[in-house]
């Protein structure tokens, strides 16, 4: 007959321990990659034909952009969008004018995957779970038997 299974006991200030230790490991999971900068979404600027954008500093070291050739048509916005803007910029005074939607229009996010950086994912995903079937099977194995034998 098999010895009858006895769960491993943990002192409060271990258990403690283990909460803030596994939070803090949470906190770095999901904020080191952008603090590394690795988890940022790329934009790229597209200016449509007949539109050009000059960017510089005045006296205080603040951008300043100049557009040449700028229309709510050239940047894609028929009157119908061109409304809406035109009711946000009412709500928010000088938020969204022509240049300014024009700053956020014009610059689109890049949504290329990165196909290693997923493989990696996915084999350290399997390899954490074929980690924890196989060190667990000699505690599984020990309770089943405690509780059929």
């Amino acid at each position: 007959m098999a010895t009858r299974y006895a769960p491993p006991r943990q002192s409060t200030g271990g258990q403690i321990f283990d909460a803030i230790f596994l939070m803090v490991l949470v906190f770095l999971a999901l904020f080191l990659p952008l603090w590394l900068k690795i988890a940022v979404p790329a934009r790229e600027r597209v200016l449509p034909d007949g539109v050009t954008l000059t960017e510089s500093a005045d006296a205080d070291g603040n951008p300043v952009q100049a557009w040449d050739g700028l229309t709510w048509e050239a940047i894609g916005q028929n009157p119908t969008m061109q409304a809406q803007w035109d009711k946000l910029n009412q709500a928010y005074p000088d938020s969204y004018t022509l240049e300014r939607v024009a700053d956020i229009v014009t610059q689109r996010f890049n949504y290329e995957l990165d196909v290693l950086g997923i493989a990696l994912t996915a084999i350290v995903i399997v390899g954490y779970f074929a980690f924890l079937l196989i060190v667990s099977e000699r505690e599984y194995k020990q309770v089943i038997a405690e509780k059929f034998d």
